[in-house]
């Protein structure tokens, strides 16, 4: 986060915010419509499906962050964990939520988007692993509920 924070600063990036808190919490800091897109980088994935209800994709989460979102706002998910990318993946499609991109091996696919192709320190560490970085990008609408009918995980 600090790396981050210094970097948008160096490059005088000013739409760019980063907060440290409590996720419950996330509504009390942005306005209605505030923010346009959600960067989600290698959570917790909260293995298993008595755990899915504490992932930051789960249908509690995406519905608080429709408060905030501006309609239609994206979604970023980046992790190297196949369960949550595959959970959030079923969730998006169940819910017809529009997918932007969709990817199991993200550099393998070679992103052409400049963004994508930042990489954090610990994502770099498991490239070196021979792990595969997941990435999901989706668009959250203001008027829909998400709904939670995926007892596959």
């Amino acid at each position: 986060m600090w790396r981050g924070a210094r970097t948008a600063n160096e490059k005088k990036i000013r739409n760019a915010a980063f907060l440290r808190t409590r996720i419950e919490f996330i509504c009390s800091f942005f306005a209605e419509d505030e923010v346009d897109e959600i960067w989600i980088t290698f959570p917790d994935p909260h293995p298993g499906k008595r755990n899915s209800n504490k992932r930051l994709t789960c249908p509690w989460f995406l519905n608080r962050y429709r408060r905030f979102l501006k309609n239609k706002g994206l979604i970023h998910l980046k992790t190297d964990n196949t369960e949550l990318y595959n959970y959030t993946k079923l969730l998006v499609e169940k819910n017809n939520l529009r997918i932007i991109k969709s990817t199991s091996d993200l550099y393998g696919d070679k992103p052409e988007d400049e963004i994508l192709s930042i990489r954090t320190h610990y994502e770099n560490l498991y490239l070196k692993e021979g792990l595969k970085i997941n990435y999901l990008s989706f668009m959250l609408e203001k008027n829909m509920i998400i709904e939670d009918d995926i007892s596959k995980f």
